[in-house]
């Protein structure tokens, strides 16, 4: 039977096909692991699909600190925390804000025992309870487009184009349904050479490399594009570019916070934006591979901004379902959260 494969259920598949065949053209390093995730970025530049190749012995470190992401303040606290008691004003580097959000930052690590603190002399003292391993290795960034037609492959190229300039990806790949022929309909487009292309089979959840990516230059500093040259009316430039570069210690601090909200999300967290306390609701594994949402009202792979509370054909799960072989505190929708946080956290070693 046909796999679903709209858009949003191409994307879940990329996913489940990167976390099992990850990387497509070389075997992973033993002591390497592969953590995916979706839907992440910066604000100027979401990615479809994140992999994050991982030390796995930090990886397994890293647990140390919890399910939840560390933020851009408190990896300022754990990364520079001393080993023994010090003053945090004497621990930590100048973050270049006001003292009083890193006190903040304290207090909350402090909260999530991540980080021991102290007063002495009405001064807040702090140390470490494990060092911040260097977990992340390499972070590759995939978009997803089933279908390219031409308009999607000139936004796609733009994309592409900022993402190779600010090189904060190691690699970026094009995703798009395999057809089959002799050669892929994408390599006729106008996309950066340095972008891969690979042709999926949603189906049979295979992949090919049709296209070979060139490693970005993450450590030196990127190109950021903060507006292309406008068109006359006889197709020449009528204005200049404008672009900014961006310090390769910003860069490194950007790569680190979108992987923590990699860790702390994965893929599977669709499920909390949709409503599985629908009766409609469902989980169908079809090739016993994957999980896919699914609606039974209307017949198809479910997304979140059709499986809303708004949805015409929404209903609440019938308190009966919770009062025989479900648990007390939830019916199956609450079941299946939990298959898919069970599945998350088994990519994450140590929690």
């Amino acid at each position: 039977m046909t796999v679903e494969a709209g858009e949003f259920g191409f994307e879940l598949r990329t996913c489940r096909w990167a976390e099992r065949e990850w990387p497509p053209h070389e075997p992973l390093a033993r002591a390497t692991t592969v953590l995916v995730a979706r839907q992440l970025g910066t604000r100027r530049r979401r990615w479809d699909t994140i992999v994050l190749e991982c030390d796995r012995e930090a990886l397994r470190q890293r647990a140390n600190f919890g399910p939840e992401r560390l933020d851009s303040d408190l990896l300022h606290v754990v990364r520079n925390a001393p080993a023994e008691w010090e003053y945090y004003r004497d621990a930590l580097p100048h973050p270049g804000y006001p003292w009083r959000y890193v006190r903040e930052a304290i207090h909350r690590a402090a909260d999530r025992d991540v980080l021991e603190t102290r007063k002495r002399s009405n001064r807040i003292e702090i140390r470490r309870k494990w060092a911040y391993p260097d977990w992340l290795e390499r972070l590759i960034a995939i978009e997803n487009k089933p279908d390219l037609d031409a308009s999607a492959a000139r936004a796609l190229g733009t994309q592409l184009e900022y993402d190779v300039a600010m090189a904060l990806a190691d690699e970026v790949w094009v995703a798009t349904r395999e057809t089959g022929e002799r050669v892929e309909p994408v390599l006729l487009e106008d996309l950066p050479i340095q972008a891969g292309v690979l042709a999926l089979d949603p189906d049979a959840l295979e992949a090919s490399v049709e296209w070979y990516p060139r490693s970005l230059a993450v450590d030196d500093p990127g190109t950021r594009i903060l507006e292309r040259p406008g068109r006359s009316t006889d197709g020449r430039n009528a204005s200049a570019a404008r672009f900014e570069y961006v310090d390769p210690d910003e860069k490194a601090a950007t790569r680190l916070e979108i992987a923590e909200r990699a860790y702390e999300r994965g893929w599977r967290s669709f499920v909390e934006t949709m409503r599985p306390d629908c009766r409609h609701f469902e989980l169908r594994a079809r090739d016993g591979l994957q999980a896919l949402p699914h609606c039974g009202a209307n017949g198809t792979c479910q997304t979140a901004s059709a499986c809303s509370g708004s949805c015409p054909d929404f209903e609440p799960e019938p308190p009966i379902w919770r009062t025989h072989d479900w648990p007390i505190e939830g019916g199956p929708g609450k079941r299946l959260k939990r298959v898919l946080e069970e599945r998350r956290e088994r990519r994450r070693p140590g929690l």
